[in-house]
């Protein structure tokens, strides 16, 4: 009589996967995201492209995927307190300077208004307006600082290496940081007084 072996580990018997959302993510970051199409990456990982729609529904939730993994790349360790949270912020910005610059194409699609997925930026989101909080700053205004920072921060990634008068990332950086949060400091009066 023989009898099989128990299948102890969990894992379905039979052919290892092929895919998981660590290849896809690894692919999708080997070349442009701006122009990625779902038959390159199926390509780049040597897959069916109909094999990638039981992991992610189209290109929308590949890029779902990419910022997953970004944003646990770039969020820096710890919490902002109140004595450090500009520097917490500058880490972060840095961060994003170098993580989206290094995939083609991702800080242009990051700086286009789309929709962001909500999980990797909702997290990102609380962290800066943790950091602003921390820096004393109201509810509200902690909110608008985030806006301020994320679209700064962004916008100026999706505009590096436009024009070459641009200022360095640092100049803009301190520039940025110098105003914030929303709310505190001079930049509460008008610019010009009537």
């Amino acid at each position: 009589m023989t009898t099989k072996a128990k299948n102890t580990t969990g894992n379905r018997p039979g052919r290892p996967a092929r895919l998981s959302r660590e290849l896809i993510v690894e692919a999708a970051l080997r070349g442009d995201v701006e122009t990625l199409t779902m038959r390159e990456l199926a390509s780049r990982l040597g897959v069916a492209h109909s094999s990638l729609y039981r992991w992610v529904p189209d290109r929308d939730g590949v890029l779902d995927l990419v910022s997953e993994v970004m944003v646990e790349r770039l969020l820096p360790a710890g919490e902002p307190g109140p004595d450090d949270w500009r520097e917490w912020l500058a880490r972060l910005a840095r961060s994003m300077r170098d993580e989206f610059l290094a995939v083609p194409g991702y800080a242009a699609h990051v700086a286009r208004p789309h929709r962001h997925h909500p999980e990797s930026f909702g997290r990102l989101r609380e962290r800066v307006v943790a950091a602003f909080r921390a820096a004393g700053a109201g509810e509200a205004d902690a909110e608008s600082s985030w806006q301020v920072f994320g679209f700064g921060v962004v916008r100026w990634l999706g505009a590096a290496g436009s024009g070459p008068d641009e200022p360095s990332f640092e100049a803009f950086l301190e520039t940025l940081l110098r105003g914030l949060p929303v709310g505190s400091g001079p930049l509460d009066r008008p610019l010009h007084p009537s």
